[in-house]
């Protein structure tokens, strides 16, 4: 037994369908995010930056370009002997053994595991958030309260609040009223999906929660409304700061295209809070003289010899003589051949595009993407193709 204080369980193992085809190989915390990061990096650099070093990520969909890229955390300085990653597959045992049923029952199925550190508090976190915090504040106003269970919240836009968790509280921050992606919400405060739990509690509530046949075992259609009416203390921490879930085509564009305002949450430059990444080591990106360049973020190994304006190029893309690149999001290794045009396009990873295609054309879609066209990973677009605004390819 290892003793740790706390110890985070961060929930990866979702299917993510709503991003389409950007999810079909791999799983959501995966998806490449801002150019040179994938999803999954906010949360684990937010756990080096809080100072938790002991972290189980629990995967099941799509594992292994996940698994591939975590490795063993030296990314994240979270390949040590004291506690360290660990990636929690679901697993076959005496009694039991199935998929995850559920994020509760994800973190159920290993129980053992966090027993063996004998913490006195787990965070539960979402491998999908783009976010940047300091999880020592939160476990702070956890203990000053003397909480049983503690979840960040935040204000949301009233329109996307019945996509989350929404609670009131009363003028001391305790949560008298939580419901799980409401029709009609009583008001914007949203879970973020973080929460720390004293593991006494947080055990007992698990054990409960796996013996009842009628449960879906999750975290805030079960767990959380099982601890209000047991009247523990449930108290809500609001955070202040950046937050996009982004398990939508329209959320995850609008994120994107959100760090590329000046003085953005990414702060990419800010050494106080850096965000971590395990990305591969590529030569620097070549401009050529031809070459048109705004607004944009240009990562290492591209080469672009067209105009690329308010855009995010990941690294290894290749952008070819008179193509125009606006609004859009090109994941890595994409290829765009000559005199092609890409409006508001998110362009998959491999993916190519051949010469004289127009992506994102036409007039622009009312549906819930908003006329953001999707091409899907390694897929090819052949020559002279015209795709409209808001198909997914």
């Amino acid at each position: 037994m290892r003793k740790q204080e706390c110890v985070a369980m961060l929930l990866a193992g979702g299917q993510g369908s709503r991003l389409g085809g950007l999810t079909r190989i791999r799983a959501k915390p995966a998806v490449s995010f801002c150019g040179k990061y994938r999803i999954i990096d906010f949360t684990l650099s937010n756990c080096l930056n809080s100072h938790i070093n002991t972290v189980g990520v629990l995967i099941q969909y799509k594992p292994f370009l996940l698994n591939s890229y975590i490795g063993l955390g030296s990314a994240w300085d979270l390949d040590n002997p004291y506690g360290g990653l660990h990636i929690l597959p679901p697993f076959q045992g005496e009694k039991e053994g199935s998929w995850y049923n559920g994020t509760a029952n994800a973190v159920y199925q290993n129980y053992e595991f966090i027993d063996y550190y004998d913490p006195e508090y787990v965070i539960i976190l979402s491998g999908d958030h783009v976010y940047k915090m300091d999880y020592t504040r939160m476990l702070k106003f956890h203990k000053e309260k003397n909480s049983d269970v503690t979840i960040a919240t935040i204000k949301v836009p009233w329109e996307e609040a019945s996509r989350f968790g929404i609670l009131s509280v009363d003028e001391d921050a305790r949560i008298t009223e939580f419901s799980e992606k409401p029709a009609h919400p009583k008001n914007n405060l949203a879970s973020m999906g973080v929460y720390v739990f004293n593991w006494s509690i947080l055990k007992q509530a698990l054990i409960v929660d796996a013996g009842d046949p009628q449960s879906q075992n999750d975290f805030g259609k079960n767990i959380i409304p099982q601890q209000l009416k047991q009247a523990k203390r449930v108290y809500a921490y609001e955070f202040q700061g950046y937050w996009r879930d982004v398990g939508t085509i329209e959320s995850y564009y609008q994120a994107n295209m959100e760090s590329l305002r000046e003085g953005h949450f990414l702060t990419i430059f800010d050494p106080k809070f850096r965000i971590f990444s395990n990305e591969e080591i590529l030569p620097p990106h070549f401009v050529g003289s031809t070459a048109q360049i705004e607004n944009s973020l240009v990562c290492n190994g591209c080469i672009v010899h067209g105009k690329v304006s308010n855009s995010i190029i990941a690294p290894g893309v290749f952008v070819g003589k008179n193509v125009e690149i606006r609004d859009s999001i090109l994941l890595p290794c994409v290829k765009i051949h000559d005199k092609s045009l890409i409006y508001k396009t998110i362009v998959g990873e491999n993916a190519e595009i051949m010469r004289h295609c127009i992506i994102g054309a036409g007039k622009q879609s009312t549906s819930d993407q908003d006329g953001i066209t999707v091409v899907e990973d390694n897929h090819v677009i052949d020559e002279g193709s015209v795709i409209k605004a808001g198909k997914n390819v």
